[in-house]
């Protein structure tokens, strides 16, 4: 390679580089919706393989077609959980003289049998700086979700429309040799069916044996409370306990000790169980993740790739572990 060759190769690796930083930065609040998109296209793309090469379907149709399974499967429900989310929150009691004297024996409860005093000054202070920051979080989460949710669509269709081009170009642009390229795009395929099949699925049979629990030991909102406890399961390692755990605390200082217990003895021996036997489940049907790819790929995802990190983050991880393999057995074992 002459100098000028080199100069044009390492030139145009640099303007690369620094066209993709600001591209990234640009586009990283809509990065929900590229992976999003990225997620639903390798759920679907054997249907449309099927739709254009079996059926004869024009791509366009076969694309408009999935796009409207997509809204009734995934889109739909999401936004109609929202909108009950959101109806359950303007059904609790706003009355600031009953909110105020609930918190207050809530408080005075707790320094009866800690000594503990939760409304002291310093925490009040630090209270009433989180309570804006926590409205400004949903009413930003809403209006991404929404957002995010066109762009999914968006690129969605187009990802289907190129098709098989698309990922040959992508093949090709893979720094491995064909066999690690498969192995490579295996791990893609497996970990994204397991996490974008497995995690909400998880979530809605907890959230629903929850709600039962909740119904049968008189918890007050128990739809609102599993719907909390259904986005409580994507959280590594305490998951619901966040959820149940406090709720039976508080019933059982506001004397409520027998369905306080019987929460708590309902949610170890059902809640946690269901964790345990649908994961089980899973991981025969879709794929063996190793627990701790699962946890700490969660943990690293959610700061990183937003509500997406839950499938995104173990994914990262894996193929992070993936490569280190890879160089492992391409450049250090041979040399050996």
């Amino acid at each position: 390679m002459t100098t000028k060759e080199q100069y044009w190769k390492y030139t145009l690796i640099a303007l690369l580089i620094i066209m993709g930083i600001v591209l990234f930065r640009e586009y990283a609040p809509f990065l929900s919706g590229f992976l999003g998109a990225s997620t639903v296209y390798v759920l679907v793309r054997k249907q449309m393989f099927f739709l254009v090469e079996k059926k004869k379907i024009r791509k366009s149709l076969s694309a408009t077609l999935i796009l409207i399974e997509v809204l009734l499967i995934f889109l739909i429900p999401c936004t109609f959980a929202v909108w009950l989310l959101i109806e359950e929150l303007h059904g609790i009691n706003l009355n600031p003289t009953a909110t105020i004297d609930t918190i207050q024996n809530f408080a005075n409860l707790i320094k009866e049998k800690t000594g503990y005093y939760a409304l002291s000054t310093d925490n009040l202070v630090k209270a009433a700086a989180y309570l804006p920051k926590i409205g400004q979080m949903l009413v930003a989460g809403v209006s991404s979700f929404a957002l995010n949710s066109v762009i999914l669509l968006f690129v969605l269709y187009f990802m289907l429309v190129s098709g098989k081009e698309m990922e040959k170009f992508f093949y090709d642009l893979l720094p491995f040799n064909n066999e690690n390229k498969k192995d490579v795009l295996k791990e893609v395929n497996v970990m994204v069916k397991s996490n974008a099949i497995g995690i909400p699925l998880l979530a809605i049979i907890q959230g629903a044996f929850a709600l039962i629990g909740y119904y049968l030991f008189d918890v007050p909102n128990p739809v609102l409370f599993a719907f909390v406890t259904c986005f409580a399961t994507i959280i590594p390692v305490v998951g619901t306990m966040m959820i149940w755990f406090p709720l039976a605390l508080y019933m059982g200082l506001n004397g409520d000790w027998p369905n306080a217990i019987g929460l708590t003895v309902y949610a170890l021996i059902v809640i946690s169980n269901v964790d345990n036997v649908v994961r089980l489940f899973l991981q025969k049907q879709l794929a063996n993740i190793h627990p701790l790819i699962t946890v700490f790929g969660v943990v690293i995802g959610l700061s990183v790739f937003g509500f997406w990190g839950v499938i995104f983050g173990p994914l990262y991880l894996s193929m992070f572990v993936l490569l280190l393999n890879i160089f492992k057995r391409e450049y250090l074992d041979k040399n050996q």
